[in-house]
């Protein structure tokens, strides 16, 4: 299968890094040239553009930032659908609504494409390491058809449903998320408050019943928020509005994880 990889940033670049080194023939497009820079002396090629790396692809894998970043790629004039051929396929791996690729997929069928929605959650370090989680949604025969490729970054690959249900899946694991990060930096603070030190609190309550990978970051950030805020509030803020979007359309109440979660961006200054 020869596979064409779209958004080499601090996710995105290691998984296509793992994509070439298990030798599928890839080709690389990114906006900005230094970030091809990690894949001189490597096997992958490079394209002027998202519609010539399509059509050498047969596969076309996204990972850019969000919505817009992703109809972009795909409908632009030079985009994706403008050279996969019929039969090609692309997987979403960005977060975005699923209402978004669940339009694009209706786009992508005019051009006798099939797209599914393939998210995933672990970041660098563990794309790096092959144990991505990816969260897919779509026809069981597509999300088959991609699972090899999946395989060179992500262990475990969970097809979740019908195209749109990944994207929910990793709605919803970003919401629990900030809420954890609200949950952990409000402890460490309560800590300090009863005198317990927040670094020797961390280190107890990593090795016990009320650990998080929200702890984790919260720890290594010196035990506040305020690190963290200027990379992931603009990103939780993005997913928390996505997946307070999608409740409200279902009428599903959003629950008290979804409060909790807004509390995190008050703290970030990132509020909605």
């Amino acid at each position: 299968m020869r596979v064409g990889f779209i958004g080499l940033g601090s996710q995105g670049a290691p998984m296509a890094r793992r994509i070439v080194d298990a030798g599928y023939p890839t080709t690389l497009w990114a906006r900005r040239p230094a970030t091809l820079l990690p894949f001189e002396g490597t096997a992958a090629r490079r394209a002027g553009s998202p519609a010539e790396l399509a059509s050498v692809s047969d596969l076309v894998c996204v990972c850019v930032v969000d919505d817009a970043d992703v109809e972009e790629i795909l409908t632009g004039t030079s985009g994706v659908l403008a050279g996969l051929r019929k039969g090609g396929v692309v997987a979403v791996h960005s977060t975005v609504h699923p209402d978004t690729c669940r339009r694009l997929a209706d786009r992508a069928r005019g051009h006798g494409v099939t797209l599914i929605d393939a998210p995933v959650s672990g970041g660098g370090p563990a794309a790096a390491e092959g144990r991505l989680v990816v969260m897919a949604g779509g026809e069981p025969g597509t999300v088959a058809y991609c699972r090899p490729v999946f395989a060179a970054y992500a262990d475990p690959i969970v097809h979740m449903g019908p195209l749109g249900t990944g994207q929910v899946a990793k709605l919803l694991n970003n919401l629990l998320f900030t809420a954890n990060l609200a949950t952990a930096a409000s402890t460490l603070a309560l800590g300090r408050e009863l005198a317990v030190d927040p670094a020797a609190l961390a280190q107890v309550v990593s090795h016990g019943s009320g650990r998080s990978f929200a702890l984790d970051r919260v720890t290594a950030a010196g035990g506040t928020l305020d690190r963290i805020a200027a990379h992931a509030g603009p990103l939780l803020r993005k997913d928390v509005r996505l997946v307070r979007d999608v409740a409200t359309a279902a009428g599903a109440a959003p629950g008290v994880v979804t409060a909790t979660a807004e509390e995190a961006l008050e703290r970030m200054n990132s509020a909605r």
